[in-house]
């Protein structure tokens, strides 16, 4: 398995994807029921090819990453070859940027001594995809990019 296994929540939301899929296995209902109570093993092999489609398929939509920390932001570009980082560090201790008295208090003060702003590019692994999911393994959200696009735009 590539990627990570959907959760049950994720597999009823993708219920008839999930059961079109299995169509495209030849396998019918019935048999589902069957392999799962007869074969568990296999079907734990088609939840995990099922959940890698998936992933792939996300993975390859994705345009912006966020992370957000008690006293970090990180904001990604998911470019063709390279994605490029925003970030963002505060310097006071008692601001929690998780919170939205810290994240009001950011955008009052970003050009307070305590703001602190880095820009990186990195290329990509041979594994695009899986940088990308690396990235949302270790807590960061797919987003639409707003705050990526106005922090890259105040900062260039």
């Amino acid at each position: 398995m590539k990627y990570s296994r959907l959760t049950k929540e994720q597999f009823e939301e993708l219920e008839q994807e999930f059961i079109n899929f299995l169509a495209t296995q030849s396998i019918t209902g019935d048999e589902w029921a069957n392999l799962k109570a007869n074969k568990p093993e296999l079907a734990e092999m088609e939840l995990d090819i099922f959940s890698d489609l998936i992933w792939e398929g996300v993975l390859n939509q994705a345009k912006y990453l966020e992370h957000i920390s008690p006293s970090d932001i990180h904001l990604f570009a998911l470019n063709e070859d390279h994605m490029h980082l925003v970030g963002i560090k505060v310097k006071e201790e008692e601001i929690d940027l998780t919170t939205t008295e810290g994240f009001n208090w950011l955008r009052a003060n970003l050009m307070h001594d305590n703001v602190e702003f880095v820009q990186a590019k990195k290329d990509y692994t041979e594994e695009k995809n899986l940088d990308k999911f690396t990235l949302i393994q270790q807590g960061s959200n797919i987003t639409k990019g707003e705050l990526y696009e106005y922090m890259f735009k105040l900062i260039n």
